[in-house]
């Protein structure tokens, strides 16, 4: 997350909001949050009910839940997804940007 923060200003030129959804409750999130100063919004998601709805995977090989970034359009509809084999396997900002890219190019 801390690539998605520098380069969150990419984003926004883009119009695009970074919303990151994670397993942990509420207060969890909260002290990550101001922790590390995000400036993107951050869903818990304890019980895992979006995450499925999103098909992130867990390995428990692998430690749990594997990385998984999905860029959903406005109407709603996932454009592109990537999912991690394992925790260090998550696309760089400017790939998902050029991916963001090449959905507005075909639309």
């Amino acid at each position: 997350m801390a690539q998605l923060r520098l380069d969150y200003d990419k984003f926004l030129a883009e119009d695009v909001e970074i919303i990151v959804i994670g397993p942990e409750n509420a207060a969890a999130f909260q002290r990550y949050w101001d922790d590390h100063g995000l400036p993107f919004t951050g869903l818990p998601d304890p019980k895992h009910s979006v995450l499925k709805l999103y098909g992130q995977e867990v390995k428990l090989f692998k430690l749990g839940r594997m990385p998984a970034q999905v860029l959903v359009d406005i109407d709603g509809l996932a454009t592109y997804a990537h999912y991690g084999n394992d925790m260090s396997d998550i696309p760089s900002s400017e790939e998902i940007l050029a991916a963001l890219e090449k959905v507005q190019n075909t639309a």
